[in-house]
């Protein structure tokens, strides 16, 4: 049948054998999202359509975590919008604060998305559950108004990418490391509306965290999606946490690719997007000497417990410089609740981090950590764009956690072999 992986996801949930790249379908979706900045206009689409009723209230997932716990006015009022649609229509999976965590890693916590769904969010990086080799991808609010209402969207079949990953990566490097180093060599434009897909037997080295910081940024080449084969890794995630069956797909032997990459991982060094493209990467060792003003850790790309033993491994009995600002952000309340057993947080706190709670906070510019005019950031997040996290004229430079830790310490963009 000549169908990769997203191409089986899609022709299954269009009720037909088979699609081809390109074709125009009508699906049945099993997730839709939405967050407090989208989620409201997708309401008053909803609403000015004439819908009465959601099309099934356990398959909408509203997640307040950009602006709250609220921090404005404004802010307060488009949560407001959202609880009251919430409770009107019975909404299981609304996650408000104290509940709440970024929404790309609360749903595959709750096990809302798994194998061979597929997810559409009103959010860019809802590409990120094609870890679990799912087909999700961003939409805009009318699409999730749409959804909401009937459980149908359209899309266009995209093409692919296959990425062929090979070998094992080398101390410091992370999932991270991977896609900046996959979008420098491709660019931001590099998948436009293409499914990268990503397989090799490089996948064994590469943890489901580091997996889902890969497809979380699918979209910063472009893509339409990210999907990563389906293995043990897939499988023991899955088996841990979804709370319904799941659907296994593979792609055909002789499916179509529009390019094909092999990336040895074990060539992979360290690497950080400079200002202002993700696609403006280069190696640490390349980087220079560049002082910074702050460093965020945390984020739906970087904000999971991994991501968080690595930052601790590396503050654990150092103390952040003191020209230098460090906020942690754990990325739900589980994975807080797990740093504060295993005293990763304790660590953070004596190093003299800020640790917030689970909101999408500064990535977006929202709050807990806006940048001034002039000012440097190391994040983990996943935009570096004139203005993303403040003022046009501060500057964001893309890490994994482990040079973000590193570079809390130094003052300046480190790597954790020079401390």
């Amino acid at each position: 049948m000549k169908m990769t992986m997203t191409q089986k996801i899609l022709a299954a949930h269009a009720g037909k054998e088979s699609v081809r790249a390109g074709e125009l379908i009508t699906v049945n979706v099993d997730m839709v999202l939405g967050n407090d900045i989208t989620a409201p206009v997708a309401i008053r689409e909803f609403e000015s359509a004439g819908a009465s009723e959601v099309f099934d209230r356990e398959k909408i997932a509203l997640v307040m975590d950009h602006f709250t716990p609220n921090k404005d006015i404004k802010a307060a009022q488009q949560c407001k919008v959202v609880r009251e649609f919430a409770k009107k229509h019975g909404i299981v999976n609304f996650f408000d604060t104290g509940r709440v965590g970024v929404e790309h890693a609360l749903l595959p916590e709750q096990g809302l998305v798994g194998p061979g769904d597929l997810v559409i969010g009103a959010d860019s990086h809802t590409c990120t559950y094609g870890a679990l080799g799912a087909f999700s991808t961003g939409v805009g609010s009318t699409d999730m108004a749409y959804a909401m209402a009937t459980g149908k969207c359209w899309l266009k079949v995209p093409s692919a990418i296959k990425f062929v990953l090979t070998g094992k990566p080398g101390k410091w490097v992370s999932g991270k490391d991977v896609i900046l180093h996959i979008i420098g060599k491709i660019g931001v434009d590099g998948a436009l509306y293409k499914s990268m897909e990503f397989v090799g037997d490089g996948l064994k080295y590469l943890s489901i965290d580091d997996r889902f910081a890969i497809a979380n940024m699918a979209i910063e080449a472009g893509a339409k999606n990210g999907i990563f084969a389906y293995d043990n890794v897939t499988e023991e995630y899955a088996m841990a946490h979804s709370k319904r069956p799941w659907t296994k797909y593979e792609a055909d032997p002789d499916a179509e690719y529009d390019e094909v990459y092999t990336i040895d991982l074990s060539t992979i060094k360290p690497t950080v997007a400079c200002p202002h493209l993700p696609e403006n990467t280069k190696t640490i060792d390349e980087i220079g000497d560049i002082l910074i003003d702050q460093v965020v850790i945390g984020s739906c790309t970087n904000g999971r417990l991994e991501d968080l033993r690595v930052a601790a491994e590396i503050l654990r009995g150092r103390t952040v410089h003191p020209n230098v600002r460090c906020i942690i952000i754990p990325a739900t309340q589980k994975i807080m609740r797990q740093a504060i057993e295993e005293g990763l947080v304790s660590i953070f706190i004596d190093a003299g981090c800020a640790v917030s709670a689970p909101t999408c906070g500064p990535c977006l510019g929202g709050h807990m950590g806006i940048l001034a005019d002039g000012e440097r950031a190391v994040s983990t997040t996943n935009r570096n764009f004139v203005g993303r996290m403040g003022h046009p004229g501060s500057e964001v430079y893309l890490a994994s956690p482990a040079i973000a830790a590193a570079s809390a310490v130094a003052g300046r963009i480190a790597s954790p072999d020079e401390l």
